[in-house]
């Protein structure tokens, strides 16, 4: 209860919004695109055999993936650019960020005890 509750209840929201944007995204801006070059990206009715239609998982599939890219492109690759400009300014290099505290005191126990 010291915060940790408040936090991810925070970042279920937000997840929730960002949800709603990504696939705002991709409904009003990718998937007319895509239209515009190929055609509808509609596979409903593509192998439908009696009441098993194979279409709507392929549709589900590609909207997946293209959400997918979405974020990819959109978040996760700018953020990654700006984490290593901040790194760079700073003077981190990847081997001391790749350091786990726990480790670093464990290991400065051991020499300490060596010292003795």
């Amino acid at each position: 209860m010291k915060g940790n509750v408040v936090d991810l209840a925070v970042a279920v929201v937000m997840g929730a919004a960002f949800g709603a944007v990504i696939t705002a995204l991709v409904d009003s801006i990718i998937m007319p695109l895509i239209s515009m070059l190929v055609g509808a990206p509609n596979f409903d009715e593509f192998l439908v055999f009696g009441q098993v239609r194979f279409g709507v998982f392929l549709t589900a599939l590609v909207n997946f993936l293209l959400i997918a890219a979405a974020i990819y492109f959109i978040v996760v690759l700018p953020m990654n650019k700006m984490i290593e400009r901040r790194n760079r300014r700073l003077g981190i290099s990847e081997e001391e960020e790749a350091v786990d505290p726990q480790i670093a005191l464990l290991t400065e126990i051991r020499d300490s005890l060596q010292t003795r």
